[in-house]
């Protein structure tokens, strides 16, 4: 009896040792944060020189390197509220998919924290930015705390205690100090690009870590309170989800044969370019006196007549359709989302060759062939890329295309439909758009079909996106009730 006993106080022990634990952990950061917030808010003079010159010490530093500028800016992007919040919102929607509503809500929970403790805090203490002798960078609001450092560190520390038991045990311990240096480079970029003191990011650093424990420890005592064992942190918040939640549980091998796939995607980009090259260099140069020429003429000028204030700003719309921020969006949005559903990696690397594929050849077509644009205005001014072929127009076809290969085949329901229109209709949209605005000859157009017409197939060839399908993942989504369509999409990861 006495054995029993002690066998059931062990785990109710551990806890309590990795409660007392945790809970030394919060309260110092958030007496840490408390005096520093103090410090700041009456204006303690040593941390105001050591802030100000900090500041200025790291301004003379990096203000007269470009490049370094740049790569500072494409870090601290990572902590700006764009890619936190598509990070979350991705993350909460395959849980619930996953049917995870726990750790969805937990997601949700402390990342609308961090939003309304930032703006909150900053308001209350209404501190100025820095001000230095070479601006760099430039920031809306009140400096203290940090925002990137407070968000960063909340939304990928709630990432990483959600995904970790979904990680093999060998990479977790990687996984934690990924990310523990991507939050302190963030931070540090906020000092170097000149918009934030020291201080600024150690409070943020300092209150997302308090907020981030908080969260933490408040799901680990409903676990506890509900007769679920308290696992170490370092497993993750909720350990028995791992193999839910893992991208791909159920796909063995990506590719059947690596290395002759990508040979024959090699061959493939080399034939696609040569016959891009030369139908380019047909068009461009050698066409004169033929259709293709009076086409090129023609439209250009009968669009360029009939412009209006209105049409204008309908096309300035419909080309951002297809520029790289709303592909990339589209993109970024899909491809979890169909990890999410089927499990499976074959049209994630589907879809993004195809964009990574039309890229490149786009590019290299463009920067062989060097087609001047329309001989009209061009609204658009001056673009560092030639004519031919379209990028708009040949990304558009090969998103929208690869998202209805991977759609249509997937499902029954009559929605799909919708996806084979969005491949009609948004590169029309788009390729009109840009002849309107005289970016573009209607044979750029034809390039870009050109592009898509040779590329997508052979993806589709080598990578064959749709082979879980053939092979039994087929989701059952043929009824009409709604309410059942998540339960129907949950099945979807499943062998059949």
């Amino acid at each position: 009896m006495t054995a029993v006993k002690e066998a059931a106080r062990r785990p109710l022990g551990h806890f309590a040792e990795r409660s007392v634990a945790g809970l030394v952990a919060v309260a110092g950061a958030g007496v840490g944060f408390g005096v520093l917030l103090m410090l700041v808010r009456f204006h303690w003079g040593p941390l105001y020189h050591a802030d100000h010159e900090a500041a200025e010490w790291f301004n003379h530093l990096v203000a007269p390197h470009r490049p370094v500028v740049t790569v500072l800016k494409a870090i601290t992007d990572l902590g700006g509220r764009p890619v936190l919040i598509w990070l979350v919102s991705i993350a909460v929607i395959s849980l619930l998919i996953r049917r995870q509503p726990r750790l969805a809500a937990y997601l949700i929970v402390t990342g609308v924290g961090g939003l309304i403790l930032d703006p909150s805090l900053k308001a209350l203490v209404g501190r100025l930015r820095p001000v230095v002798d070479v601006p760099i960078s430039h920031a809306p609001g009140n400096s203290f705390p940090s925002g990137h450092a407070l968000g960063s560190i909340v939304a990928y520390g709630a990432l990483l205690l959600v995904f970790l038991p979904a990680m093999r045990p060998r990479w977790r311990k990687p996984a934690i100090a990924i990310v523990a240096v991507l939050v302190f480079l963030i931070g540090l970029t906020r000092i170097a690009l000149g918009v934030h003191f020291v201080s600024d990011v150690l409070g943020g650093w300092l209150l997302g870590a308090l907020w981030l424990g908080v969260t933490a420890y408040a799901f680990r005592l409903w676990r506890r309170e509900r007769g679920r064992p308290v696992p170490p942190i370092s497993e993750g918040l909720e350990p028995e989800a791992g193999e839910e939640i893992k991208p791909a549980p159920a796909e063995e091998r990506l590719l059947e044969h690596p290395r002759s796939s990508v040979a024959e995607l090699l061959v493939g980009w080399v034939i696609v370019f040569g016959a891009l090259y030369g139908f380019g260099m047909y068009v461009s140069y050698h066409a004169k006196g033929t259709f293709f020429d009076t086409l090129d003429t023609e439209v250009p000028q009968w669009f360029a007549a009939r412009r209006t204030d209105q049409l204008t700003e309908l096309s300035w719309w419909w080309s951002k359709f297809g520029d790289t921020h709303a592909i990339l969006f589209v993109s970024l949005i899909f491809c979890p989302l169909v990890l999410a559903i089927w499990k499976r990696w074959r049209p994630v690397l589907f879809v993004a060759l195809a964009m990574f594929g039309e890229l490149s050849l786009f590019l290299a077509s463009a920067r062989v062939v060097e087609r001047p644009r329309p001989p009209v205005q061009n609204l658009d001014g001056h673009m560092p890329t030639s004519s031919f072929p379209s990028g708009h127009i040949a990304a558009t076809i090969c998103l929208w295309s690869a998202i209805a290969v991977i759609v249509f085949v997937r499902t029954d329901r009559w929605w799909r439909w919708l996806f084979v229109a969005m491949a009609v209709i948004m590169p029309i949209g788009v390729a009109t758009s840009r002849i309107y605005r005289g970016m573009h000859h209607p044979t750029d157009f034809m390039g870009a079909i050109l592009l898509a017409a040779l590329w997508i197939p052979l993806l589709y060839w080598v990578v064959r996106p749709n082979e879980d399908v053939r092979r039994g993942n087929q989701p059952a989504i043929e009824s009409e009730q709604v309410h059942e369509l998540d339960d129907e999409l949950a099945k979807a990861g499943r062998e059949g």
